[in-house]
């Protein structure tokens, strides 16, 4: 298989429906996520895989030490999120996907961006997951700014 090619569906595994019964879930929030209940969202008798992303905030950046940060979501960016989401249930048909990315004050140790991804194989969900923070980071209009230990802060874009 050639770098970047997704392995195809297996035709003997049952449909999980189309895109829109796929997409569980796709959000931009101030409230707090939780990888428990995008779990939930996806969970399927019909699928042998679930992978989970928990983005926290860490405890340093590029040698410096954080404190907390807050995210600014431009308001387009719940519209984006959902168009990632389902570019990823378009791009994995045999895929359920659920995703959330928090906004506001957040605290070391919070999650900021839950993914989860069930598919009948563990190939595809490791994929789908994958590529579904990448197209996250890459497209979503989000932008944190970082508070570090020695009271400076400053802006970063989130995407890109």
């Amino acid at each position: 298989m050639s770098e970047g090619a997704k392995p195809a569906q297996d035709e003997r595994d049952p449909r999980l429906g189309g895109v829109e019964e796929r997409v569980r879930h796709a959000s931009v929030s101030g409230e707090p996520i939780a990888v428990a209940e995008m779990v939930r969202l996806v969970e399927d008798r019909r699928c042998g895989a679930l992978v989970t992303f928990d983005g926290l905030v860490r405890d340093h950046d590029e040698g410096r030490g954080v404190e907390r940060l807050a995210y600014e979501a431009h308001p387009s960016a719940g519209d984006v999120m959902m168009e990632v989401v389902r570019t990823i249930g378009e791009r994995y048909p045999d895929v359920l996907v659920a995703a959330s990315h928090r906004h506001g004050a957040l605290e070391v140790g919070d999650s900021a961006l839950v993914a989860a991804v069930a598919a009948p194989h563990r190939a595809r969900a490791f994929d789908a997951c994958a590529d579904l923070v990448d197209e996250v980071k890459a497209r979503v209009p989000i932008w944190k700014d970082q508070y570090f230990s020695d009271g400076s802060h400053e802006w970063v874009a989130a995407i890109g």
